[in-house]
């Protein structure tokens, strides 16, 4: 196994790229075979098994997207790679459309690495379309994806009909994640064994993972899957860890002492890895704070398409800033729990689901400063006078 796999040519040009991994080998429909025998699963968010996500593209003229928008502004992961392995990410990308036969390929990248992708696009002969992403919360969810490629705006769609059957301009539409094609480029390189010979067992392979907030280590790196979160943050350090991003979970920090960095490994704690994110809250950091100051900037990202977007967030981050900086009683628990339950479920796409999951977890991380605030009083004001 080489140290690092993603990451692992020495310079994003062509030649760096030739001399570490090798020629891409000529791939077909039977890479969709090698990618389930390898288990690889999504790296974009909702970690979804990638071949059986490939294998449901069927019809005529299929269209092959891939996706480096990369809204969430706490990770950096895509962008460090579109930067570092721009090749890699083209090689799946062409061999992701060679197995789906696809008819059209883009790339769909955040303005930070749009001169890095048509550098190296300039470099070999391609068909991939480069599509600016705005920089905008939602820009990256699938069908947002889809409006932008068709030239509209990068809002969601209502959830009737999958991209898979019907996306760019009514063709079935494969929608990946950039690391996830990268991944894709090295299982047709190596095999499945190959990919399976390192991290979780059910989740095998790497994973890009993107470390921020009150840490020595901050910066992306390539763990394999299932990794002790206590072997990138150690817990004495900090009083809470949010996994996944704006739409993830907050871990208090004494509860991920046996924790992994897998679906399974975090599901008893009501989280998931998410887009490999991970973000420490420091001591002295009041965690309803930074929870009210990400829930409003949720509600100002919404599409404002459907009723929770445009009522329901508005309102939890009305509630929510009352929980942290003014009379944080029982009531406001309970109506903040009820409009959780209003938007969850209920919006045109899944932006309320995960804001609502993110405020859920912060009822349940943040549990002791909810009774403290009721005092005028908070874990990180203690802390400060501690220190």
């Amino acid at each position: 196994m080489r140290d690092t796999r993603l990451l692992g040519a020495h310079g994003p040009g062509l030649t760096e790229h030739h001399k570490h991994f090798g020629p891409l080998p000529e791939v077909g429909p039977d890479l969709i075979a090698a990618i389930e025998a390898a288990g690889l699963s999504g790296r974009g968010g909702a970690g979804f098994p990638t071949a059986r996500k490939m294998a449901t593209i069927t019809g005529r003229k299929p269209v092959i997207v891939g996706n480096g928008a990369e809204g969430e502004p706490l990770s950096r992961k895509d962008a460090l790679l579109l930067t570092k392995a721009p090749h890699l990410v083209i090689d799946g990308l062409e061999a992701a459309a060679a197995a789906i036969d696809a008819d059209k390929v883009y790339l769909y990248v955040h303005a930070a690495a749009v001169a890095a992708v048509t550098k190296a696009l300039a470099e070999r002969p391609n068909r991939v379309t480069v599509i600016e992403a705005p920089d905008t919360f939602v820009a990256g969810e699938e069908s947002a994806v889809v409006r932008r490629v068709e030239g509209g705006p990068a809002l969601p769609r209502d959830r009737i009909v999958v991209a898979a059957v019907s996306g760019v301009r009514g063709n079935p539409t494969l929608v990946n994640n950039v690391e996830t094609l990268a991944h894709i480029a090295l299982i047709a390189r190596y095999g499945p064994e190959w990919f399976r010979s390192v991290g979780d067992r059910d989740e095998p392979g790497t994973m890009l993972v993107t470390l921020s907030g009150a840490l020595d280590n901050q910066g992306v790196l390539e763990v394999p899957t299932g990794t002790p979160l206590i072997n990138l943050i150690d817990p004495r350090g900090v009083s809470a860890v949010l996994v996944g991003g704006y739409h993830g979970s907050w871990l208090p920090a004494d509860s991920f002492a046996g924790a992994r960095l897998s679906r399974a490994g975090l599901k008893e704690l009501g989280a998931s890895p998410g887009a490999g994110i991970i973000h420490a809250l420091g001591r002295t950091e009041c965690g309803l704070a930074r929870t009210a100051e990400i829930v409003g900037y949720l509600a100002d990202e919404s599409a404002r398409q459907c009723g929770p977007c445009r009522n329901g967030l508005p309102r939890l981050a009305q509630l929510v800033d009352e929980l942290a900086y003014g009379r944080a009683n029982d009531a406001v628990v309970k109506e903040i729990r009820r409009i959780t339950r209003l938007v969850d479920g209920r919006g045109s796409c899944r932006h309320p689901d995960g804001s609502a999951r993110f405020v859920r977890s912060a009822l349940r991380a943040f549990a002791t400063d909810i009774e403290l605030h009721h005092h005028d009083r908070c874990t990180a004001a203690d802390a400060v006078v501690r220190d």
